[in-house]
C-alpha cells in the first residue's frame, strides 16, 4: 500500500481544532483530500526490464561482499562454492532488487520470475549476460545498441554509428519507436550526416563532421562572413551573397488593421496601434493621420482635441461642462450635488454650539469647577497676593479643569476640529 500523504491533514486539524473549541459538543469529522499527481509517463518495459537486470547484478556483489570477506581462505572458498549458486543467495538479491516505490519493477519481476530462476539454475553457464538472455531473447523487450522496433532494425547511419553520432535515434535499444534520427543543433538529413539550415560544413572526413553557424541572416552559405550567403531566411532577400532586410511596410507583405500603421524590423515588421485623434493613420502621433476621429478636428496637419465646452452643451440646470479627450461631460456645479438626475443644492449643517453635546453630569462638574475658581480667587485676593494662596489658587484651578477635560477630552477635541 502506498503512503498516505500529510499535506491534507493539518489544514483538517486546524479546521477541527476551531471548530470543537468554538463549538462545543459538535463532532469533528476530517476529511482528508488526496493531494493531485502529476502526470507521469510509464518507461519503456526495455528501461524497466535494464534497471531490474542492473539492480539484479548489484545484488549479486551485494551477497558475496556481506557474506565473506576475510577469514579462514580455504573455509570461504568450500562454502563459497555452495553458497555462490544456491537458492538461498537467489531468495536474497531478489528481495531487495525493486525499491518499494517501483511499481513497474515488481510487475514485471512477477511476470519473470520463472524465468529468472531458470536462467539462474540452468542457464548462466551458456548465457553469463542476463541483460541479453531475459530482456532481449526471452522477453523480446529491447533490441541490441544501434537498433530499434520489433524486428531491431538498425538505425539510420547503421548500428554501429546510429545517426552518425550526431544525434539520437528514436526507439534505439527498445522494440518500439520510429527510427527516426533526431539530430543535435546544426545537423540534419535522415542521419544527421549533414548540416542544417543556417549553418555551413566547416569541416568533412570519412568519420567526422563538423558543422558552424552561418551570418545572421543566412539560410545557408558556404563560410561565415555576411558575403557568403547562397540563401537567406524569410524576411530577407540575397543580393550579391549578401542579405538585405526587406521592407514590409513598403510593398504588400504587410497586414496590418484600418486603425494600425507598418513598422518595419529586421527580417520582419510589427503593426503598432494609431494615436486616438486618428481614424486610420500612416504613422505615429495625431500628424500622421488620414482622417480626425470624432470630437478632434484638423489643425495644420494635427488632429486636436475640440473643445465642446467653448459652446452651451449641458442643458441642465446648475450644470457645467468639463472638457475631456475626444469628448466632454457634464457635472454640477460647485455647491450643487447629483440627486435622482438632477443638480440639487448642498444643505450645510448648522454647527452645533461647544456645550450642545454635554451630558448633565458634564454640566454639574463644570458648575462646581467655577464655583471652586470664584472661591479660590477671593481667596487670593483677600491674603493680598501672597505667594502661597497664589500657587494654591494656580494648582486647583489646574486640578480642576484637567478633571473635567479628562472625563470628556475626546469630545472637546472633535468640537474644536469641527469649530464647535
Amino acid at each position: 500500500m502506498a503512503p498516505r500523504s500529510s499535506r491534507g491533514i493539518a489544514p483538517g486539524l486546524l479546521c477541527g481544532l476551531s471548530l470543537f473549541l468554538g463549538f462545543p459538543g459538535l463532532v469533528w469529522v476530517q476529511i482528508s483530500v488526496p493531494p493531485q499527481s502529476s502526470p507521469h509517463t510509464e518507461p519503456h518495459p526495455c528501461h524497466t526490464c535494464r534497471g531490474l537486470v542492473d539492480s539484479f547484478n548489484k545484488g549479486l556483489e551485494r551477497t558475496i561482499r556481506d557474506n565473506f570477506g576475510g577469514g579462514n581462505t580455504a573455509w570461504e572458498e568450500e562454502k563459497l562454492s555452495k553458497y555462490k549458486d544456491s537458492e538461498t543467495r537467489l531468495v536474497e538479491v531478489l528481495e531487495g532488487v525493486c525499491s518499494k516505490s517501483d511499481f513497474e519493477c515488481h510487475r514485471l519481476l512477477e511476470l519473470s520470475e520463472e524465468l529468472v530462476e531458470s536462467w539462474w539454475f540452468h542457464k548462466q553457464q551458456e548465457a553469463p549476460d542476463l541483460f541479453q538472455w531475459l530482456c532481449s531473447d526471452s522477453l523480446k523487450l529491447c533490441c541490441p545498441s544501434g537498433t530499434f522496433g520489433p524486428s531491431c532494425l538498425p538505425c539510420p547511419g547503421g548500428a554501429e554509428r546510429p545517426c552518425g553520432g550526431y544525434g539520437h535515434c528514436e526507439g534505439e535499444g527498445t522494440r518500439g519507436g520510429s527510427g527516426h534520427c533526431d539530430c543535435q543543433a546544426g545537423y540534419g538529413g535522415e542521419a544527421c550526416g549533414q548540416c542544417g539550415l543556417g549553418y555551413f560544413e566547416a569541416e568533412r572526413n570519412a568519420s567526422h563532421l563538423v558543422c558552424s553557424a552561418c551570418f545572421g541572416p543566412c539560410a545557408r552559405c558556404s563560410g561565415p562572413e555576411e558575403s557568403h550567403c547562397l540563401q537567406c531566411k524569410k524576411g530577407w532577400a540575397l543580393h550579391h551573397l549578401k542579405c538585405v532586410d526587406i521592407d514590409e511596410c513598403g510593398t504588400e507583405r504587410a497586414s496590418c488593421g484600418a486603425d494600425q500603421f507598418c513598422v518595419n524590423t529586421e527580417g520582419s515588421y510589427e503593426c503598432r496601434d494609431c494615436a486616438k485623434a486618428c481614424l486610420g493613420c500612416m504613422g505615429a502621433g495625431p500628424g500622421r493621420c488620414k482622417k480626425c476621429s470624432p470630437g478632434y478636428q484638423q489643425v495644420g496637419s494635427k488632429c486636436l482635441d475640440v473643445d465642446e465646452c467653448e459652446t452651451a452643451v449641458c442643458p441642465g440646470e446648475n450644470q457645467q461642462c468639463e472638457n475631456a479627450e475626444g469628448s466632454y461631460r457634464c457635472v454640477c456645479a460647485d455647491g450643487y450635488k447629483q440627486m435622482e438626475g438632477i443638480c440639487v443644492k448642498e444643505q450645510i449643517p448648522e454647527s452645533a454650539g461647544f456645550f450642545s453635546e454635554m451630558t448633565e453630569d458634564e454640566l454639574v462638574v463644570l458648575q462646581q469647577m467655577f464655583f471652586g475658581v470664584i472661591i479660590c480667587a477671593l481667596a487670593t485676593l483677600a491674603a493680598k497676593g501672597d505667594l502661597v494662596f497664589t500657587a494654591i489658587f494656580i494648582g486647583a484651578v489646574a486640578a480642576m479643569t484637567g478633571y473635567w477635560l479628562s472625563e470628556r477630552s475626546d469630545r472637546v477635541l472633535e468640537g474644536f476640529i469641527k469649530g464647535r
